[in-house]
């Protein structure tokens, strides 16, 4: 007992009468979260998930169920109601969204979910910690208070999404990079004697090295074009989930080649030529942009000194000829 009296005297000392609430309140959240995670890396008993799959009953899903949701992590699973949007447009958009950063699996969603969830909750419990504890002796108005509590959940919160804007926005400008070579590579291929999957196949090997992002949907297209998915529909998904417009523009020329009988290896050569003279322009555009940035740099690094420097000793005089009067 003499153990908790002195820990329970140190803690009033510090941070005032409610230190060991404070103590007990951050220990209880920092236990909560440690059970979610336990909860959700603990492996599902084999047994059970045999008797779930064979038994018979209203609850045993169709066969196309199962497989849609086979090798979906089965923690996050019991958490889908509130880890996954109900509407199945908001759920298509979100999947969408976070495939474009390249995340495709098939738990994406619910981890983007339960990341926003668990940081919310973390910056609120830091918010908490810095207002009872490190400020405990320190009286903040109810706007203030707020701020700094409500402040780092609203923060955490956002953290994955804006993490993922970003992770969309490189992605884009990767591929986008890449892809006039891709299509240089690609017309070399075709005019060699090889098909367009084939040329697919080898475009997206050569490229793992320089732009990994654009060889994984070229990987992916090539997959789905032996797996005898419709050629037509395999390109407007990788239009879709690139969301580049360059690709969407190859996509249709290539369908409308195809559809009209005209030469692939014609419209990669005019595609291809179109692509470099578009990147070269974009050089062009970046380049024009650098004196603007350039000046403005300038004036807010230089221009203070400066002032600093030529004005500075004439205010010392001012300042000193009005105390000698004085």
């Amino acid at each position: 007992m003499s153990i908790l009296t002195t820990a329970e005297t140190f803690l009033t000392d510090q941070f005032g009468a409610f230190g060991p609430l404070l103590v007990l309140g951050v220990l209880g959240v920092f236990m909560v979260l440690l059970a979610v995670v336990l909860l959700l890396n603990q492996p599902e008993d084999p047994l059970s998930k045999l008797q779930r799959d064979i038994a018979p009953g209203p609850h045993n899903k169709p066969q196309t169920e199962r497989l849609r949701q086979k090798n979906r992590n089965e923690q996050l699973q019991k958490f889908a109601s509130f880890l996954e949007p109900q509407n199945a447009e908001e759920l298509s958009a979100m999947e969408l969204k976070l495939r474009q950063a390249g995340y495709g699996s098939k738990d994406a969603v619910r981890v983007f979910h339960f990341a926003q969830m668990a940081l919310g909750l973390l910056g609120l419990a830091a918010g908490l910690f810095y207002v009872y504890v490190l400020n405990a002796d320190f009286k903040f108005d109810t706007q203030a208070m707020v701020l700094r509590i409500i402040g780092p959940g609203g923060a955490g919160y956002l953290l994955p999404k804006y993490w993922v804007t970003r992770r969309i926005a490189e992605r884009k400008e990767e591929i986008e990079s890449g892809f006039p070579d891709s299509l240089d590579m690609m017309l070399v291929c075709v005019e060699a004697g090889q098909s367009l999957d084939q040329s697919i196949v080898r475009v997206a090997s050569e490229l793992q090295a320089s732009y990994p992002q654009l060889a994984f949907e070229f990987e992916i297209v090539a997959q789905e074009m032996k797996a005898g998915k419709d050629k037509e529909k395999v390109l407007r998904d990788m239009g879709t989930r690139c969301g580049v417009q360059d690709i969407s523009s190859f996509v249709t020329v290539m369908i409308q080649s195809a559809a009209f009988g005209t030469s692939i290896a014609e419209a990669l050569r005019v595609y291809a030529s179109e692509m470099r003279d578009k990147r070269v322009m974009r050089a062009e555009e970046a380049a024009n942009k650098l004196p603007v940035k350039m000046t403005i740099a300038t004036m807010m690094l230089t221009v203070p000194p400066l002032l600093i420097i030529l004005v500075g000793p004439s205010m010392q005089n001012i300042a000193n000829m009005g105390n000698a009067g004085n």
